[in-house]
């Protein structure tokens, strides 16, 4: 295997996002859950990307893993590798972006590494350095009171240079305007900068990037800045388009079981669960503040009967999700990380327990709850499928663990109204 691209994400929503949009832009491209095993065959394919859960652990950590996926992917031809962050820029002042970019940077000899979360498809845009989610500054949308990594500062530059050792720079709009060969240029102009947040607001900025970002041997972005490097590498390699075919990766599911885990607190995942009990599908709430105080068993173990009892009607909807204040509350009360963790892990107790009661087709909300359940359900890779919504594939499993099944891994802000009722008719 000789890759074209080689991507380390940083959580697995996101790397299902980015898999789906370098498929969607000519690059053959494969999901693997941690570095792939000396088992795991894969097929030939332009790009892999590598899924950490590394977003919200201990910074070094997080480095360790993030260098392991790098060694991996240039061993296996990689010239350029993506860091692929989230587009909401994810992360407190102590990491774990810029501890991994610095790694990352130092292991590879590069200059300044180029920077850009936008993803304009989504709503994602930066100017002059300051991120917005659908036209609001970052520090005023929802993304304000995310529950592991509030976001309180728009201004990229700053966010990133607290978490650096080296200085954070801009390539601003109007030097983005001017072109690729004007990007390359501002980086070589700051040579002793370590990164470079750039401008984008449209998807041709994501062109200009991509092409630029190539010219060394990594970057740092979310799926919009992959989907300007595949068009370049599809440009610049002579790649020719896949042909049309039927989606050989679909598989039969006449007689197969559906479930939703939804352990975001996003106000899209909460609108959506909203969405699917109006259209009939019957939910179970977790009781969290029991879950908390040791009553974890007990609390999955009712839900698994809950499910048990409704399983064979159609599909059924467990979810955690609260409103911020509620989830702020709890996390005073119980501690953030903690509270995050044992509900993430019940989540996973249930998924696990979903599959051996016959599910197999899950679709999963949250980013760090879908880290818990593919870990916990000892996931290897996945092979992409049709686009669900914009940033969430179809995923079908490869490798020896349960590979009957179809899975939708949805970071929290993702998708319509309609998107557990879209991707449940998708899976099968």
């Amino acid at each position: 295997m000789s890759l074209r691209l080689g991507c380390i994400a940083d959580d697995y929503t996101g790397a299902s996002d980015l898999a789906n949009v370098l498929s969607r832009n000519g690059l053959r491209t494969v999901q693997t859950v941690g570095i792939p095993k000396p088992s795991l065959l894969l097929p030939e394919v332009d790009a892999v990307v590598v899924s950490l859960k590394s977003r919200s652990i201990e910074a070094g950590r997080a480095v360790s893993l993030s260098l392991e996926a790098e060694q991996w992917l240039r061993g296996r031809g990689a010239g350029h590798v993506l860091f692929k962050i989230c587009s909401t820029f994810d992360s407190t002042d102590a990491g774990n972006i810029g501890p991994v970019i610095d790694a990352l940077r130092e292991r590879a000899g590069a200059g300044p590494v180029l920077v850009n979360p936008a993803f304009p498809e989504t709503g994602r845009s930066v100017f002059q350095g300051y991120l917005f989610v659908n036209g609001v500054p970052l520090h005023e949308s929802p993304l304000k009171d995310h529950p592991l990594n509030p976001m309180r500062d728009s201004n990229l530059v700053r966010v990133l240079q607290r978490q650096s050792r080296s200085p954070v720079r801009l390539i601003p709009f109007a030097t983005v305007e001017a072109g690729a060969e004007a990007v390359r240029d501002a980086l070589a102009a700051m040579p002793d900068a370590g990164a470079a947040i750039a401008d984008a607001v449209a998807a041709r900025h994501l062109d200009v990037l991509g092409q630029a970002a190539l010219a060394g041997p990594l970057s740092a972005g979310a799926s919009g800045l992959g989907a300007g490097l595949a068009r370049a590498l599809v440009a610049r390699d002579g790649i020719a388009p896949q042909a049309s075919a039927p989606d050989t990766t679909r598989r039969d599911r006449s007689a197969g079981r559906s479930a939703i885990l939804a352990g975001s607190c996003s106000t899209a995942t909460r609108q959506q669960i909203a969405a699917a009990e109006a259209a009939g599908i019957p939910s179970c709430r977790l009781d969290v503040r029991r879950l908390l105080e040791g009553g974890a068993g007990a609390v999955v173990a009712e839900t698994l009967r809950w499910t048990a009892e409704r399983l064979g009607a159609g599909p059924v909807l467990v979810a955690s999700s609260d409103a911020p204040e509620a989830v702020q509350a709890m996390q005073r009360s119980h501690g953030g990380a903690a509270a995050g963790h044992a509900v993430e892990q019940a989540l996973a107790a249930i998924a696990e327990g979903l599959l051996a009661a016959g599910v197999d087709r899950l679709v999963v909300a949250g980013g760090e709850t879908s880290g818990a359940v593919v870990d916990r359900l000892g996931l290897e890779a996945f092979l992409v499928g049709e686009e669900i919504a914009p940033g969430v594939p179809v995923l079908r499993t490869a490798g020896a663990r349960h590979p009957e099944l179809s899975v939708a891994l949805k970071s929290g802000n993702f998708g319509g109204e309609d998107f557990f009722t879209r991707a449940l008719s998708m899976l099968g």
